[in-house]
């Protein structure tokens, strides 16, 4: 593999969601054409192995091999039947109190990367990922209504200490939106 297909799997790898085509060229300052044809050796590449790339329109993403889907299936029984991690407690605490929060802002609040946790919370059906209604190129991730009904729960408001700790949360939040800014404008 030449050092481009490298660079795509590491983002892919590391992004844990799908990436536009157009966002890998923005990131790695290529052309299309380059992105392109990098992605078609790389999907060539991993045939026949555990993990594939998936394709759809102009998105692409890291998936499982279909071949391994018992497999795959018998790790999520398992992982449902597992208690919930400390990092997936925190992350749950951040959607419940924030209800609508991107992944970099959970990221900033828990100092760590967060994609694997929440991919673990959805695949519980804890929390769903929706496109944020202020940019259609961002997800939001929220409480999902099976949370709120194994928690006991009408409403959001109803959460221990809701407007203390949203008020925590809020604070994270918008410091980290005025530490990008900060970062942006030394940019420049």
């Amino acid at each position: 593999m030449n050092n481009l297909e490298n660079k795509i799997e590491v983002i892919l790898f590391f992004k844990g969601e799908p990436v536009t085509l157009k966002k890998l060229e923005e990131i790695l300052k290529v052309s299309k054409e380059e992105i392109t044809e990098a992605v078609s050796n790389l999907k060539n590449n991993l045939s026949g192995r555990g993990v594939v790339l998936i394709q759809k329109e102009d998105q692409i993403s890291m998936g499982t091999a279909p071949e391994f889907s018992i497999l795959i299936e018998n790790l999520q029984k398992e992982e449902l039947n597992k208690d919930l991690s400390k990092a997936s407690l925190e992350t749950l605490s951040i959607v419940l109190y924030k209800s609508g929060v991107s992944r970099a802002e959970i990221d900033y609040i828990r100092g760590v990367n967060s994609s694997f946790t929440l991919r673990a919370l959805s695949v519980r059906g804890l929390v769903e990922k929706t496109s944020d209604p202020k940019d259609s190129r961002k997800y939001i991730y929220k409480p999902t209504l099976e949370l709120l009904s194994f928690m006991g729960v009408k409403s959001i408001e109803e959460l221990i200490d809701y407007e203390e700790v949203k008020k925590m949360v809020e604070v994270g939040a918008k410091e980290m939106t005025s530490e990008m800014a900060d970062e942006n404008t030394n940019v420049q």
